[in-house]
C-alpha cells in the first residue's frame, strides 16, 4: 500500500482530536468536583505530544520535523504497543463488571494512533517522508561520484523509485549506485561490476570523517559490524552541509579527516561493508553533522542533484548515468 499524501492521515489527528478533547472536558469535571483523574490527564498530555510531533513532521519539517519522524516511526510505536495490550485487557475487566468503557474506548484509539507509525517502518504502508524537494534548501548539485556508465540502484523523490531512502528524513533523496553485472545473487565480491571502482569527491569540501578499517563482508550476509561501513564524510564548501558516501572497500579510502578534497578528486574505491546486499555506493546530503548526530535518523537530509551526465539531474530507479568525459 503506498501513500503520499498528508491528508490521508487527517482521520489520525481527528482520533487524537476527539481523545483529546474528551480527556480535557472529563478532567474538568473532575477538577471542578476536585478529584484527579491521572489517567484522564495522562492521556490529554500524551495526545498534545503526539499532535505537535505531527503537525512539525508535516508542516514544519526542518531537524524538529526529522526528530519528530524518527521518533514517531521508530521508538513511540512499541511505547504504543505495550499500552494497547494493557489496555485491551482493561477493557475486557471492565466489559466483565460491566463497568463504563468509552474511556478506555477511547485509549485503545489513542494506542493504534501511537502505533500506527510502525507500519511506515515495516514499508506495510510505504509512506514518504512528507517534505517538498523545491521547498527545501540548500540543494546541492554534484558531478557524479563514479567514472564509469552506473545504474542507479534507487533514487528519486518516490517510494517507487526510492523505498528504502525516501521513508526517512535523514535519506529523504539519498541514492543507491551499482554497475552492470549487479543482482546476481553471486556470493564472490568479484561477481558485481562496481566492486572496486574509484570513487571521486563529487563537491570540494573539507573531510569531517574518513575510516576504512571495517572489513568487506560477503554478498547478501549480514555480518556487518556498522550500518555505514567505511566511509566518507564531506563538509562542502559551498553550502556547509555534508555529503555521506558510504560502503568503501577496506584500505581503500585515499584521504583522512581534516584534509581538504577537490571536486573530481579520487577518495576511494567501491566495497561491501556495513548494512549491504552487495557492492553498491550509497550517497546522500544532509544538513547536520553526521559525527554529532545522536542517531543517523535524526537528521534533515536535503536535495542532491547531479551535473554533466546524459541523465536528469536527479535520476530515478534504474536509470542508466553515463559521467561526460
Amino acid at each position: 500500500m503506498t501513500v503520499n499524501s498528508p491528508f490521508a492521515f487527517l482521520f489520525l489527528f481527528g482520533i487524537l482530536n476527539l481523545d483529546f478533547l474528551y480527556n480535557l472536558i472529563l478532567y474538568k469535571e473532575c477538577f471542578m468536583k476536585n478529584k484527579i483523574n491521572k489517567i484522564g490527564l495522562f492521556n490529554i498530555c500524551v495526545s498534545l505530544i503526539i499532535i505537535i510531533l505531527w503537525i512539525l513532521v508535516l508542516f514544519i519539517h526542518g531537524y524538529a520535523g526529522a526528530v519528530s519522524w524518527g521518533l514517531l516511526k521508530l521508538f513511540l510505536p512499541f511505547i504504543g504497543i505495550v499500552a494497547f495490550l494493557i489496555n485491551f485487557v482493561l477493557l475486557l475487566i471492565n466489559l466483565k463488571k460491566k463497568k463504563p468503557i468509552l474511556r478506555r474506548v477511547l485509549a485503545l484509539l489513542l494506542c493504534i494512533v501511537i502505533s500506527f507509525p510502525f507500519l511506515f517502518t515495516m514499508n506495510v504502508i510505504m509512506f514518504a517522508y512528507p517534505v517538498n524537494a523545491q521547498e527545501v534548501t540548500p540543494s546541492v548539485t554534484a558531478i557524479w561520484p563514479l567514472t564509469d556508465k552506473t545504474v542507479v540502484g534507487w533514487g528519486g523523490d518516490t517510494t517507487t523509485d526510492n523505498l528504502p531512502h525516501v521513508t526517512w528524513a535523514s535519506e529523504r533523496w539519498a541514492y543507491d549506485l551499482v554497475m552492470e553485472p549487479y543482482n546476481t545473487g553471486s556470493s564472490e565480491l568479484e561477481g558485481y561490476g562496481i566492486w572496486d571502482k574509484e570513487v571521486v569527491a563529487p563537491v570540494s569540501g573539507i573531510i569531517v570523517e574518513a575510516y576504512d578499517d571495517e572489513d568487506d563482508i560477503l554478498p547478501n550476509t549480514e555480518e556487518f559490524k556498522s550500518s555505514e561501513g567505511n566511509h566518507v564524510y564531506i563538509k562542502i564548501d559551498e553550502t556547509g552541509t555534508y555529503l555521506l558516501l558510504n560502503h568503501f572497500k577496506k584500505d581503500s579510502v585515499t584521504i583522512k579527516t581534516g584534509d581538504h578534497v577537490n571536486q573530481g578528486e579520487v577518495i576511494g574505491r567501491v566495497g561491501n561493508s556495513g548494512s549491504t546486499s552487495e557492492p553498491h555506493l550509497h550517497i546522500q546530503h544532509q544538513r547536520q553533522d553526521p559525527t554529532k548526530t545522536v542517531l543517523p535518523i535524526f537528521a534533515e537530509g536535503l536535495p542532491l542533484y547531479f551535473k554533466d551526465t546524459d541523465a536528469k539531474s536527479m535520476p530515478l530507479k534504474s536509470t542508466i548515468v553515463m559521467p561526460n568525459k
